[in-house]
């Protein structure tokens, strides 16, 4: 597959608007249809989690952020965009460092507050070069068993 030219971002939507936590804004200018759209449950920045997975090994990559628009892009475009919290924009992840990820599907889960995307990863997932963002950074823990 070949690169595709960046989202242009489109004037009628605002960054991430303040919502009450837990409530989806009434937001008629969200690109998303009405049902999704209401079933999101934001935080107070307008933002829902989004846990990127590699499709074919369920291997876990990365967590970013999305709010409507950043969501609207990845369902619509077959590349994943986030919208970042630090530099308060939106992003595609692979523009800059070829490291693309190829939406393969998008799920919520059951309350509304998380989204799981299966990507095809090009690459490294994690901006300091890794392949997820969690390799080499696992912590000291009690392990449990099933009874």
């Amino acid at each position: 597959m070949s690169e595709q030219p960046a989202p242009v971002p489109n004037p009628g939507i605002a960054a991430p608007a303040a919502t009450s936590p837990g409530q989806a804004p009434a937001s008629p200018a969200s690109p998303l249809p009405a049902e999704l759209a209401a079933a999101l449950k934001r935080d107070s920045a307008g933002l829902v989690a989004a846990v990127v997975q590699q499709y074919d090994t369920n291997e876990v990559l990365m967590l970013g952020w999305m709010d409507d628009e950043a969501l609207h892009r990845t369902m619509t475009t077959g590349r994943v965009t986030f919208y970042s919290r630090s530099r308060q924009e939106y992003w595609r992840k692979g523009d800059t460092s070829g490291h693309v990820q190829w939406v393969k599907s998008v799920a919520m889960d059951c309350d509304g507050d998380a989204l799981l995307v299966r990507v095809d990863q090009v690459g490294a997932a994690c901006h300091t070069g890794t392949r997820t963002c969690f390799d080499g950074r696992g912590l000291a823990v009690a392990t449990g068993q099933a009874h």
